[in-house]
């Protein structure tokens, strides 16, 4: 993974600004962002709400889950961020690569006539979640639950291709340094 500054996604999301918001969740906020040192590339950067519970333990569990997962049905994570900011206080983030179609809730949601899928783009987006959820049951060791998946977490690419990502609930499965039941996954 590259290395990233603080102040190189403080430049990217232009402050972080209000303009560049595409998403919020219970532990974070999610920006645009241009990355100018990575051939203006445009990503996304999930940046947490430390001072809310469970959010640095959020931050944790998604690095790990990262760290060995690799589908095409996976939101690509380019890099994550743990600093400080310019006020001294803890900084996390997480930096995605963009989806620009938004979410699969956006989709089936919209008021807008001409942002309705097909039932071929629908039977589409399923099969990849369930190639993608194959893979974290099936294929992983330990085995991956990911315990948040909803159409807000379902992105969708150029292609209209489902990624999902926010791990940040995840489970493994089968270790041992993960005592919890399967009663604590909602």
């Amino acid at each position: 993974f590259m290395r990233i500054s603080y102040g190189q996604l403080l430049k990217a999301t232009d402050g972080f600004s209000k303009a560049n918001l595409i998403g919020e969740g219970g532990f974070g906020f999610v920006y645009k962002g241009l990355l100018d040192h990575d051939h203006n590339r445009i990503v996304a950067v999930k940046v947490l709400r430390l001072q809310n519970r469970g959010a640095h333990k959020s931050f944790i569990a998604e690095c790990d889950a990262w760290r060995s997962i690799r589908h095409r049905n996976l939101l690509k994570i380019i890099t994550s961020c743990s600093s400080v900011d310019f006020q001294g206080n803890d900084f996390k983030a997480l930096v995605y690569e963009f989806m620009p179609n938004g979410s699969l809730h956006d989709w089936l949601h919209s008021s807008a006539s001409n942002s309705r899928l097909s039932l071929l783009q629908r039977i589409n987006i399923l099969l990849d979640v369930a190639c993608a959820l194959d893979y974290l049951h099936n294929h992983c060791l330990p085995a991956i639950i990911h315990c948040d998946l909803k159409p807000s977490n379902i992105l969708l690419d150029d292609d209209m291709v489902a990624h999902f990502g926010d791990f940040g609930l995840a489970q493994f499965h089968g270790t041992n340094s993960n005592k919890n039941s399967t009663s604590g996954i909602k």
